[in-house]
């Protein structure tokens, strides 16, 4: 794409010209493979507060209806990176949950929507960018590490919550 040689590329990054063109392919293979929203933003976060009431409300039915049955939940801990597949990962987590003791609204992550969670200590437990696509979530991120989220900027409580 940059027209630069797999040789000189190498030199830069310090690697060997073989080395430098898997790289280039799984970074090519990795953009590819990156799941894109789809439809207009308002409905991408309908769907994200249609899934937020169920899960206070605990209708199960209405977030596997949310879910794509092959939903990627990709999981950032303290521990490292975790990847789950499938809807019933996302509701075994909603089932764990205690919305008596939570609170979670949807914010926006990037310009798309996502949900904010803040533990009973009023801190940030969990910030997730929700890919919507064909009225469904293909694709959540979460970071659940409290060190990463204690360096974002991110909104405060809802007070009296």
């Amino acid at each position: 794409m940059f027209a630069v040689p797999f040789a000189e590329v190498a030199t830069i990054v310090g690697t060997t010209t073989d080395a430098s063109k898997m790289l280039a392919s799984r970074a090519r293979r990795k953009v590819q493979d990156t799941p894109r929203p789809n439809g207009e933003l308002r409905r991408r976060r309908a769907v994200v507060d249609a899934f937020l009431a169920a899960a206070r409300g605990g209708d199960f039915d209405a977030l596997l209806s949310l879910l794509d049955p092959d939903v990627t939940w990709h999981r950032h801990t303290q521990k490292g990176h975790a990847v789950r597949i499938g809807a019933n990962e996302v509701l075994a987590a909603v089932r764990r949950g205690d919305p008596e003791r939570l609170e979670a609204r949807r914010v926006s992550v990037n310009g798309e929507p996502g949900i904010l969670v803040w533990g009973p200590n009023g801190k940030p437990m969990s910030l997730m960018l929700c890919t919507v696509a064909d009225g469904r979530m293909i694709d959540i991120v979460s970071i659940i590490d409290p060190a990463r989220l204690a360096t974002m900027d991110l909104p405060a409580r809802s007070a009296g919550a």
